[in-house]
């Protein structure tokens, strides 16, 4: 069971290689954070498989798993995108984009022969990666008084999140990351010092 503040995703590029009756399968894995990223990557991959007859993907991004697509770049509807992200949401990853190339080996495999190729191919691939668990993380700024540099500081040992950035000027600010279940109480505890205020930049990351 996951909980609210953790989600799994790939540590790194994976690919496998799957053949059904001559055509070829090239299933590619990749971690990813943005849409940005993911066009860079199938614009690479497009260039580098130009001679392929389909280059399929999926993709999901965000730790809730709300922003997903699936393309079956000419393959019959529903038979190539679909069943790859299929795959990606049995393993309930996100950040991540699957591409499965295809080279036709002059066999038609059919709707269904489609369908258990492309989930094979990117079953295959996700089954190579690395599959880690990461937390959904927070940052807040806290702005304050020099003289108060020690309260913050001790809070900082007690709750560990990580530092960001920090300067010293009239007014000191310290921009802090901690995971989100664990801010609540970071938040509390940094307002309770006096002349600290809390920057309302508070984000997720």
């Amino acid at each position: 069971m996951m909980t609210e503040d953790t989600y799994k995703t790939i540590a790194a590029p994976a690919e496998s290689v799957y053949t059904e009756k001559r055509s070829k399968f090239i299933a590619i894995a990749l971690p990813v954070r943005t849409l940005a990223e993911i066009k860079a990557y199938l614009d690479e991959y497009q260039k580098k498989y130009y001679d392929a007859r389909h280059v399929c993907y999926a993709y999901m991004l965000g730790a809730e798993r709300k922003e997903f697509r699936a393309n079956d770049n000419g393959e019959p509807s529903g038979t190539a995108g679909k069943p790859i992200l299929g795959q990606i949401n049995s393993n309930e990853l996100t950040d991540i984009l699957v591409i499965v190339v295809r080279y036709f080996g002059g066999i038609k495999l059919g709707t269904s022969g489609l369908i258990v190729a492309y989930k094979t191919a990117a079953a295959q691939a996700l089954s190579e990666a690395q599959i880690i668990e990461k937390t959904v993380d927070e940052q807040v700024t806290v702005v304050f008084e020099y003289p108060f540099m020690n309260d913050i500081m001790r809070i900082v040992k007690e709750e560990s999140p990580e530092v960001l950035d920090q300067s010293y000027d009239m007014d000191c600010v310290m921009t802090l990351r901690i995971r989100k279940s664990q801010m609540p109480r970071l938040r509390m505890r940094l307002e309770k010092v006096e002349t600290a205020r809390i920057s309302d930049d508070v984000t997720s990351l």
